[in-house]
């Protein structure tokens, strides 16, 4: 059984692809995980872990 591995996504995004490669690592819609990522970027800490996950998850 093959390990999986956390990447960015280059078929499924809207600006990086950071919650395109979330939802394709935990089976998830990522639209689901977009929508997560609009609520918490309310408060600001949303818009600072996508642009952290950017920089540290590499490209698929």
């Amino acid at each position: 059984m093959g390990t999986k591995k956390l990447y960015r996504s280059r078929t499924n995004k809207m600006l990086c692809g950071v919650c395109g490669g979330i939802g394709e690592y935990f089976n998830v819609d990522p639209t689901l995980i977009r929508l997560l990522f609009v609520i918490f970027g309310c408060t600001g800490s949303g818009v600072l872990a996508y642009i952290i996950a950017a920089i540290v998850i590499p490209q698929e």
